[in-house]
């Protein structure tokens, strides 16, 4: 029985409608950044506090890939830059 709403843990990526999410390492956010000529901050802002970002234990400062499957698109990547609140 949970005795506080803090102590339960709930698994975001468990949600059908949560695409996936994974952290980059140095080497492949350099190679990203690199290949759209972009600096990090450039990219869309994601916040430390957002559910999925606080699943992964993501940082400040680390980019975020997110995987989207589409009918008309097929497999699509987005990157997100986390920031603090």
């Amino acid at each position: 029985m949970v005795k506080d709403e803090k102590e339960r843990v709930i698994n975001v990526f468990a949600h059908e409608l949560v695409p996936k999410h994974e952290i980059l390492n140095k080497r492949e956010a350099e190679e990203i950044l690199q290949k759209h000529h972009l600096r990090p901050y450039q990219l869309p802002y994601i916040k430390l506090s957002d559910p999925a970002v606080a699943a992964l234990g993501a940082r400040p400062g680390d980019i975020i890939r997110i995987e989207r499957r589409s009918s008309t698109a097929g497999l699509c990547y987005s990157y997100r830059y986390v920031i603090e609140d």
